[in-house]
């Protein structure tokens, strides 16, 4: 069926004034336009250059575990302790970032399996404020690393962040160290924990527990670091090598395991669980 009767097929259920506009988008890498439900159905991956695009907890819990996983509440924390006002409010950039999101903060937790591998997943979405990781991104990792010492099973985590959130100041690179705790102690319970770092990760989040997995698995193209590469570039004043930061790049010069597609993510969980915990199986 070529794209143009698959067109002709969306359109048919609309009538002039009904036909959305959100039928096409161009892709960001190659600029191809690209039709929404082909681009979807491809697991969000451009199917021109192989773009892997940002997506958000629910596709990505979708097309990494089996039916029937279930979603952890989240743990209150105090919101807006610093009282923190730029041009706005911290509690209305709060409203306004949860007044079309599903969750309330930027990681989510789910637990379930992955070809009947049991684990936590914990995914972070870079649509909630840019995935910034304040006390409530800190306060649910270690609620999901305790879940997984419960369960006794291994905690995975999907990274996508631009840093610690700058409306908590000192409190946000705080948790820093307290997540580096609460994996301490899942190392101490003897339980595997699997990174899977996805497009941004950087920050505070780089410097902390987005590197310190068991096994670094990164998503094709995932922009991968510290600080921004004009900072660094500026600061040591020479030309940063092709690729510098990105998930190739960091592969080639040992600092992850693994660059794995995203079709093929889910079947390379399921072999990392099976070869670091092979006793563990779903009930």
């Amino acid at each position: 069926m070529s794209w143009l009767t698959r067109v002709r097929h969306s359109l048919s259920r609309f009538g002039r004034r009904d036909t959305p506009d959100n039928l096409w988008m161009k892709c960001p890498s190659c600029s191809e336009m690209l039709f929404v439900a082909d681009y979807e159905q491809n697991l969000s991956v451009c199917p021109r250059c192989d773009h892997h695009g940002r997506i958000g907890v629910d596709p990505r819990m979708g097309q990494l575990l089996d039916p029937g996983f279930r979603i952890l509440p989240a743990p209150k924390v105090k919101e807006d302790p610093l009282r923190f006002r730029d041009s706005k409010k911290y509690v209305d950039r709060l409203k306004a970032a949860r007044a079309h999101y599903p969750y309330p903060d930027a990681l989510t937790h789910a637990a379930g399996t992955v070809e009947g591998r049991s684990l936590v997943l914990g995914v972070q979405d870079f649509a909630f404020m840019g995935g910034s990781m304040g006390m409530a991104v800190g306060a649910a990792l270690v609620a999901g690393v305790e879940a997984a010492i419960k369960n006794r099973c291994a905690y995975v985590i999907c990274t996508a962040a631009g840093g610690a959130r700058m409306q908590e100041g000192i409190l946000s690179l705080m948790q820093m160290p307290k997540t580096t705790v609460a994996l301490r102690r899942l190392k101490a319970a003897g339980l595997p924990y699997i990174v899977v770092l996805t497009d941004p990760t950087t920050g505070g989040v780089t410097a902390s527990y987005a590197m310190l997995g068991d096994i670094q698995v990164a998503e094709p193209g995932a922009l991968i670091g510290f600080a921004g590469q004009r900072v660094i570039q500026d600061t040591i004043r020479e030309k940063l090598p092709e690729g510098f930061q990105r998930a190739e790049y960091l592969y080639a010069h040992g600092m992850i395991d693994m660059v794995v597609h995203r079709k093929d993510l889910r079947a390379t969980l399921g072999s990392l669980l099976d070869y670091l915990r092979p006793t563990v199986r779903a009930a």
